[in-house]
């Protein structure tokens, strides 16, 4: 049923291309159709003032509790989703065609405060409410029912029905063991203790994920969204188009480092392909790449920048705290897999540019050195983030404030020299500096509304992944699952990684970066480390898999949205996204087996690390040729393509033995190949020098 959705969804995006214009589509469009946390109401007049200055005070709020707040975690979690409820009800639609202006229908009215009621009944209530236990009266079960059901109907609109679907069967399994488990258990006291433990413990909505999505995530949301105000987005663009803008294809090879820097800061598969993708498709489709493979590649480096350090779209701050290791450690970790994706992808687009004959952008249309030396100042939020963290003077919270206020301030600087190049004759620095300031609190009350919209998505399904943990718990289906796993894997831990996989791929589809990441420690990850995957490991194993899911046929919400823009058909654009991240579903099989590229294990050494990621590197090589189809500016034999891309998956299989077959068998291509291009090109000189004479004489 999805696949067909989403079909229909593609090919009303086609037709919308069609329709517009001068060929182009509105990115706002395609956000609000592929992407559900941009499927907002539309505000204007007083009424968007308003709804901004709630978002903007909301922010504020997050910023202020979490940096003073002494208050019990119970009631400051309970009023944190109080508050999301309000402003998503606001924000979010109950269907994304019901788009009029500054209208808002009574039963969202009623939702809301139902919502916002039970929520803020708890947070005033809650150490009485704590204390009665299991105990709790009809009166709590009630509000209980309805927070839950107002927060599963919000998910349903800003993240969508996958995460709830799983929700719902887990609940629905939470009430079966209860009436098998317990002879005596009747209707109430089943839904009594299953609405104690889902929303009145931290074993349920209020659980780790939304804790962590309070004190971390909100601030790195809002950093975020500082950073791409400040133009941090559009120097990023600049800085790929100057390093690799000249080379063969160079557009692709663009779109490739600027959409890893964007989306390490954005944290949105979607929201990355579709920013950096309505500069960067048309860029690759001019200079001849096709619109398949164009989207493909934005879709695929998009889906990418969330694993890319330091910031991994806020999830680096969110594994250190499931895996109870340091953020930096994290980050360093994730260095190794994060730049054999890209290579991978990198690879495959040069060779894909060699294949066409591509050229690069003329040197004098690429932006100067001068140009990036001046306006290096930019990213400096970001490396103040990182040194703050890194240094351990200041707790993660006061390090995203800092740097917030630095985002700020970089901004403010921005905007004042801007002004000043482009000042009218005769204004003052007073009237620019006026006009400055007032630009910049625009901006920071924009950026601060942002961040309060991207949090209430990711917040939802945070919630949700706490009820997906809960279920788990309560009902004991954690081990049991875990039992049948280990009992088919037998002593093949192979496929115990390969069924995680699956899960991991149907779980994460449509759901934010941080929530898909949530969702994954908690459901799968355990799977892995019962299977003797070192913990580290299981953790990375889960959440590249859950990404993936981004651009895996047939829910890839990225390669869809790139699609609309590159207007190229959307199933196609899949395929090839796949095909250009494959290294995004083989490195993790690696280090479950080879813990050395995640620095994890006691054979870690210099030798053993730069070793084991060459020869990645070299596996990546051969498997991208054998995708491609291509080889020294040929097309490969049908059993050149099996041979290389087995060669490529043994060079990626830890052992030497495997190392040494691969080698032999990518050299041994490469040779046979560069051999029969050789032939060509000698073929091709012959017949145009026994042309010469013909055409002379004619």
């Amino acid at each position: 049923m999805a696949l067909f959705k989403r079909k229909k969804d593609a090919e009303e995006a086609d037709a919308m291309v069609a329709a517009s214009p001068a060929g182009d589509i509105d990115a706002e469009e395609v956000m609000r159709k592929y992407d559900k946390e941009s499927n907002t109401r539309i505000w204007e007049g007083i009424p968007k003032i308003v709804v901004t200055a709630v978002m903007v005070l909301f922010s504020v709020y997050c910023l202020a509790m979490t940096l003073l707040s002494t208050e019990q975690a119970e009631a400051r979690l309970a009023r944190f989703l109080a508050f999301v409820i309000v402003i998503g009800y606001m924000m979010y639609p109950a269907r994304k065609t019901n788009h009029k202006v500054n209208h808002i229908p009574w039963y969202d009215v009623v939702l809301m405060l139902a919502g916002f009621g039970a929520f803020m009944y708890y947070a005033i209530n809650c150490t009485e409410i704590l204390l009665m236990g299991a105990r709790i009266e009809p009166l709590h079960v009630a509000l209980g029912i309805v927070g839950i059901l107002v927060l599963v109907e919000l998910c349903r609109r800003c993240v969508g029905l996958p995460i709830i679907i799983v929700v719902g069967c887990l609940v629905v399994y939470a009430f079966y063991w209860q009436f098998t488990s317990s002879s005596s258990a009747d209707l109430y006291a089943s839904v009594r203790k299953i609405v104690q433990k889902l929303f009145y413990t931290t074993s349920g909505v209020i659980g780790t994920p939304i804790n962590v999505c309070y004190t971390y995530i909100v601030l790195f949301v809002i950093f975020g969204a500082f950073l791409e105000r400040t133009g941090i987005s559009n120097f990023f663009i600049s800085l790929a188009n100057r390093i690799a803008g000249w080379s063969s294809g160079g557009a692709a090879k663009v779109a490739v480092i600027a959409s890893a820097l964007c989306g390490m800061v954005s944290g949105s598969s979607v929201g990355n392909t579709v920013t950096t993708g309505s500069v960067t498709i048309p860029m690759m489709k001019k200079v001849g790449y096709k619109p398949e493979f164009a989207g493909a590649v934005e879709a695929a480096s998009s889906s990418g920048g969330q694993i890319m350090p330091p910031i991994m779209g806020a999830a680096a701050f969110l594994m250190a705290e499931y895996m109870g290791i340091p953020y930096l450690e994290v980050a360093t970790k994730a260095i190794i897999p994060a730049l054999l994706y890209f290579a991978g992808i990198f690879i495959a687009v040069h060779l894909e540019a060699k294949k066409l004959g591509l050229k690069g952008v003329p040197k004098s249309e690429l932006p100067t050195f001068g140009y990036l030396a001046k306006n290096c100042y930019l990213v400096l939020p970001l490396v103040l983030l990182v040194w703050l963290v890194a240094s351990g003077t200041r707790t993660m919270a006061a390090s995203a404030a800092i740097s917030i206020l630095g985002a700020f301030l970089v901004g403010f600087v921005n905007f004042l020299l801007t002004n000043w190049r482009e000042r009218e004759e005769g204004a003052t620095f007073g009237a620019v500096l006026a006009e400055t300031v007032k630009i910049a609190l625009f901006t920071c009350a924009d950026a601060f509304a942002a961040g309060a919209k991207n949090t209430i998505a990711v917040a939802v399904a945070c919630a949700m992944a706490g009820m997906i943990a809960g279920c788990i718990t309560v009902t004991g289906l954690a081990s049991t699952i875990i039992n049948v796993i280990v009992l088919m894997a037998g002593d093949f831990i192979i496929i115990g990684l390969v069924f995680t996989m699956v899960c991991c791929l149907i779980l994460g589809m449509g759901v934010p970066t941080t929530a898909n990441y949530c969702i994954m420690a908690s459901t799968c990850a355990p799977i892995l480390m019962q299977l003797g995957i070192d913990p580290v490991c299981a953790h990375f194993f889960v959440f590249y898999f859950g990404i993936a899911a981004d651009i895996t046929p047939p829910v890839a919400l990225a390669a869809y949205a790139a699609s609309a823009i590159a207007k190229s058909r959307p199933m196609a654009t899949a395929v090839n996204a796949t095909k250009l991240g494959i290294a995004k579903f083989v490195v993790p099989y690696i280090f479950a087996f080879s813990p050395v590229l995640l620095l994890v294990g006691d054979n870690v050494t210099p030798v053993t690390v730069v070793l084991n990621t060459a020869t990645a590197l070299v596996g990546v090589f051969g498997l991208q040729c054998a995708l491609t189809n291509t080889l020294f500016h040929r097309h490969l034999n049908p059993l050149f393509r099996v041979v290389l891309a087995v060669g490529g998956l043994c060079m990626m299989i830890p052992g030497t033995f495997t190392d040494v077959v691969g080698l032999a068998v990518i050299v041994g291509m490469c040779l046979v190949q560069w051999m029969l291009a050789r032939r060509d090109k000698a073929k091709d000189v012959e017949v145009s020098a026994d042309d010469e004479p013909t055409e002379a004489a004619a």
